[in-house]
């Protein structure tokens, strides 16, 4: 059961590797910190995997609301 597991947790996170390579932004961070606490846990690799998409997701997040605060900007002055 675990190593079948394993198996899942890699090929998803090998599958999200190859999609956010070209849009990576906050992938490293978000993987450090996943694998630091997957490892507490006994689950690194399935850690890191969720954390580049945790990651990656706020980095987007935070892009969007920059530009949209640079959009508005121009419109109060």
């Amino acid at each position: 059961m675990m190593k079948k597991l394993s198996i899942i947790v890699i090929a998803t996170g090998l599958f999200l590797s190859v999609n956010l390579q070209a849009n990576a932004e906050g992938c490293l961070k978000g993987a450090a910190v996943g694998g630091v606490a997957g490892h507490v846990a006994h689950h690194g690799v399935a850690g890191a995997a969720a954390g580049c998409a945790v990651g990656h997701h706020m980095a987007k997040k935070k892009h969007k609301e920059a530009e949209k605060n640079q959009q508005a900007q121009p419109a109060q002055n």
